[in-house]
Formats: C-alpha cells, sequence, structure tokens
C-alpha cells in the first residue's frame, strides 16, 4: 500500500481526496494536517510514501513545511494548488516538492500521480513547468544560480539537459541529437546524479536559473 499524508487547510479538500484515495486499491490516508507545521510533525511521526500538500495555509505554509520535510528525508511531496501560476509553486519545486497538481485535477490523474511520486517519478511535464519559470524570469523574480555548478557536465551532458530544459522527452531529445533513446537515458542518469537532482523537473528549475535557458526557448 502507497501511505499518504493529506495537508489542507480546508477540511472540505481534505474529505474529498480521501475519498479519491479510498476508492483506489493501493492507497490508504496515513494521516491528516491542516497546516504546513502539522505537516512536519505528523511526516517526521508517520513516514508516508507521499505527502499531498497544500502550498497556501496558516501558522507554516506548504513550502516552508515542504523544505523540512525533504531535507528530513522522511517523504515525498507533492504539492497541490489552486492555480499553475502560483507563485508558491514555484518555490515549493525549489524546495524540493515532487510536483505539482491543481486542485481540480481529475481524480484518476491525481491517484496516477500519487502512484509515480511514490516510485520517485516527477509528476508534473517539464513544459508546463517551463510554462511556470517563463513567468518568474519575466518578472525579474527567478532566483538565479552560479553558472558555474554546471562545469561537473561534459558538453554533451550540457547539451541533452538544454533538451530537457525545453519539455522534450528522452525520445524526442535522441531524434534531435541523433542519439540512441538508451543514450540519452543514461545521459540525463548522469545529470541528475551528477547536480544532486531528484527528476527532470528539478533540472528544467536548474537550467532557468543559471541561465542555460531562456523563455520561450524552443529551438
Amino acid at each position: 500500500m502507497i501511505r499518504v499524508l493529506l495537508v489542507d487547510d480546508q477540511e472540505l479538500m481534505r474529505v474529498g481526496f480521501r475519498m479519491v484515495l479510498g476508492a483506489a486499491g493501493d492507497l490508504e490516508v496515513a494521516g491528516e494536517a491542516a497546516n504546513g507545521e502539522e505537516a512536519v510533525r505528523l511526516a517526521e511521526q508517520l513516514r508516508p510514501d507521499v505527502v499531498l500538500m497544500d502550498v497556501r495555509m496558516p501558522v507554516l505554509d506548504g513550502v516552508e513545511a515542504t523544505r523540512r520535510i525533504v531535507t528530513s528525508g522522511s517523504s515525498r511531496v507533492l504539492v497541490m494548488t489552486t492555480f499553475d501560476l502560483d507563485e508558491y509553486v514555484y518555490s515549493a519545486l525549489r524546495a524540493g516538492a515532487s510536483g505539482f497538481l491543481l486542485k481540480d485535477t481529475p481524480p484518476d490523474d491525481l491517484v496516477s500521480a500519487l502512484r509515480s511520486v511514490a516510485r520517485g517519478d516527477a509528476v508534473v511535464s517539464p513544459a508546463v513547468t517551463r510554462r511556470l519559470l517563463d513567468r518568474f524570469v519575466d518578472t525579474g523574480r527567478l532566483a538565479p544560480r552560479d553558472a558555474g555548478a554546471l562545469d561537473v557536465l561534459t558538453d554533451r551532458e550540457r547539451e541533452v539537459l538544454v533538451q530537457v530544459a525545453k519539455g522534450l522527452s528522452n525520445t524526442e531529445i535522441a531524434a534531435e541529437l541523433h542519439l540512441s533513446e538508451a543514450t540519452v537515458k543514461t545521459h540525463v542518469g548522469r545529470i541528475l546524479s551528477k547536480l544532486d537532482l531528484r527528476d527532470r523537473v528539478q533540472a528544467v528549475v536548474l537550467a532557468y536559473e543559471t541561465g542555460l535557458t531562456r523563455p520561450g526557448a524552443r529551438d
């Protein structure tokens, strides 16, 4: 069973999520929290596989709660928000969230996302993350990072990272760079390992913050 901690300050939302999880045979609610402080405490106590985290809450917001939970290594975090350009979402991704979904996501998609996060995958497409990051670059609110962080990559790995940041799949990158899909998969794995990143979404964030890619860079 995949154990999930539900975190939302609105009880009605938690009831809805509980019903969705209850209908899935392999998911169970490990606990519930109404704010980030409770979430951190329960995540440490219950060690759920995934924390389904609201980002806007009293006492302690979901961003700081995500940072503390990820840092402690107790659980993976999937962020929920009411709109996809929420500035809290960008901060949550930087804090280590494995992705984000809208609160009106269809039940089947939510269940699928929770299963993916429990397996260690990211659930937000790089293309969606790009749109979020484009907005923050345009408004000057993206947190810059030293491009020297990429010096550990080979030239080919940097090329692959650029394509990942464009939102391309391994198959698409293989076609673009005239490589086999297996080779691309190997490069992506090495990129994540060398840069200490959890998934492709984190790679997209880093590519933007180091200036490796720019808003609208599709070609």
